[in-house]
């Protein structure tokens, strides 16, 4: 019997390692969100060492989203990804993505899991965890900026940075959306997730436009895949370079003014042969991006 890792191993490592080592990979600081590769941060983490990765983001592990699991077995997935020499570089929360608490319990709730999530993110050694910025659906923007003063304020004193998400149906969804929060918000930690794709989403031509209207210094993480429009205007995710997104552009934009942080492979495209295969087809394509920077 082949196990799950072993078939994995072996589907992944043909064309696709050739590929990795012929790209200088420290030329940008690249990762891929691991639980779209496989909840099990073991078979994560093998994918992303066997072609010299050395970067991931944390989101869910074994099937729980990483705030649900205890700090030992959060600790025991730091174990994986140290073995193999990969760095979690943001740990993503759900902090601020729905409505805005209404009373004193629901927004102690919030800071309650904003307590749990500094907690796994010192596990697994990374000081930046990613946050939203409520629904827009009656929200009162200034009530939003206020409460995101607060959360900063509240994870400096631990030494964290909060990086907004830009998501759609979230008071901050566009690049424009995230530049007029910026203004408002001036703490040195708190920053933006930069997806550059969710804003497409969200109907702004994301890359020139959006990102033009954004303070490089103060993106702290970058998400990457792609989008097209469908004939009824939809949008709908694709593999990376089957879609309309300049991933090309938006990486030499951002090497250009300076950005040191990570991007992350998000792929969200399902192809019907699974997550592991959808996230190597996107890769390969990042991957010949990344070459032509």
């Amino acid at each position: 019997m082949v196990s799950r890792r072993e078939l994995l191993a072996g589907t992944l490592a043909t064309g696709l390692g050739s590929i990795l080592r012929a790209i200088p990979l420290d030329r940008i600081r690249l990762g891929v969100t691991t639980d779209e590769i496989d909840e099990d941060p073991a078979v994560a983490a093998e994918f992303l060492a066997r072609f010299g990765l050395h970067a991931a983001e944390v989101r869910s592990l074994w099937g729980k989203y990483n705030t649900s699991q205890p700090l030992d077995r959060v600790a025991e997935a730091r174990r994986i990804f140290d073995a193999c020499q990969i760095r979690v570089t943001v740990v993503d929360t759900a902090f601020f993505r729905e409505q805005i608490p209404t009373d004193a319990k629901a927004l102690d709730g919030e800071y309650a899991l904003l307590d749990a999530a500094m907690d796994r993110a010192d596990a697994l050694g990374t000081k930046v965890l990613r946050i939203f910025s409520f629904l827009r659906a009656n929200a009162d923007e200034s009530r939003v900026h206020d409460l995101l003063s607060q959360a900063a304020r509240r994870a400096g004193v631990r030494g964290f940075r909060l990086a907004v998400e830009n998501l759609d149906g979230r008071t901050v969804a566009t690049g424009a959306d995230a530049a007029r929060m910026l203004r408002a918000v001036p703490a040195d930690n708190l920053g933006l997730t930069w997806d550059p794709n969710n804003a497409g989403m969200s109907g702004e031509k994301a890359f020139p436009d959006g990102y033009r209207q954004l303070d490089p210094a103060r993106i702290f993480h970058v998400h990457l895949r792609d989008y097209r429009h469908t004939p009824d205007g939809k949008v709908e995710w694709t593999a990376v370079g089957a879609g309309e997104f300049d991933n090309l552009g938006q990486i030499r934009a951002l090497l250009k003014e300076g950005y040191k942080g990570a991007f992350t492979l998000e792929t969200h495209w399902r192809d019907p042969r699974g997550k592991a295969y959808s996230t190597e087809t996107s890769l390969k394509a990042l991957l010949k991006v990344v070459e032509q920077v």
